[in-house]
């Protein structure tokens, strides 16, 4: 049995963590057809405030398995190091040529040769020199709040602190410019928010994966 003083404390100290809770975001992107959309970035910047100190630094994969990167979209913070691990039992040749961070790793398979730090924000564009159909993106954020949409659109997002915000979306085939999708939020622990953003999508023009069986231009399986 619990005493009543200790019951009340108890009590109390829940309360108090329930008032001081991080607020809770979340909502959907949709297109403008109302389809969800997947792989959307959505990111938060706080407004009025200095950007928050940058986290110890980071490693995050982007993944080279059966012959396609994984995920499509990495959204990442600034000052984060990826690992490029290559899974196939093929060899891959991952290059950018994109202008915040432009890299090769030439042919090598299992472990990438480094680590690449992502140190300016921007597009980063990936691609395979053996593997045309390869494509993929790593969004670089000056904000660590950030999420991406599942195959519904949906996205949530956990321990942002209350106060004014900016939510903006991402997409690699989207036609408005980021700063256009912009919507103004005040958060708070007691109210979570919900956003919706609809965004119009460029037609998706990447090089369709050969349906050759076991074709590779390495020579691979």
């Amino acid at each position: 049995m619990i005493a009543p003083a200790l019951s009340c404390g108890i009590v109390l100290l829940l309360f108090l963590a329930a008032s001081s809770a991080a607020p809770v975001l979340d909502g959907t992107v949709l297109d403008d057809k109302g389809k969800p959309v997947k792989d959307a970035v959505v990111f938060m910047i706080a407004v009025g405030v200095e950007p928050p100190t940058a986290r110890r630094a980071r490693v995050v994969v982007m993944d080279q398995q059966d012959k396609e990167f994984v995920p499509y979209v990495l959204p990442i913070e600034v000052g984060t190091a990826v690992n490029f691990p290559n899974k196939d039992n093929i060899k891959h040749h991952v290059y950018s040529f994109s202008e915040p961070k432009k890299f090769e790793l030439p042919l090598y398979g299992g472990q990438a040769p480094r680590l690449l730090l992502f140190d300016k924000p921007g597009v980063i564009v990936l691609g395979c020199n053996i593997h045309d159909w390869m494509l993929a993106y790593i969004l670089v954020l000056q904000t660590p709040y950030f999420t991406t949409t599942d195959s519904r659109g949906t996205w949530h997002v956990e321990g942002l602190p209350a106060g004014d915000y900016e939510a903006r979306v991402w997409h690699p085939l989207m036609r408005q410019t980021v700063d256009l999708t912009t919507q103004r939020l005040a958060l708070s622990p007691s109210e979570p928010a919900n956003l919706r953003f609809v965004i119009s999508l460029k037609r998706d023009t990447r090089r369709p994966r050969p349906i050759v069986p076991n074709y590779d231009r390495s020579g691979g399986a």
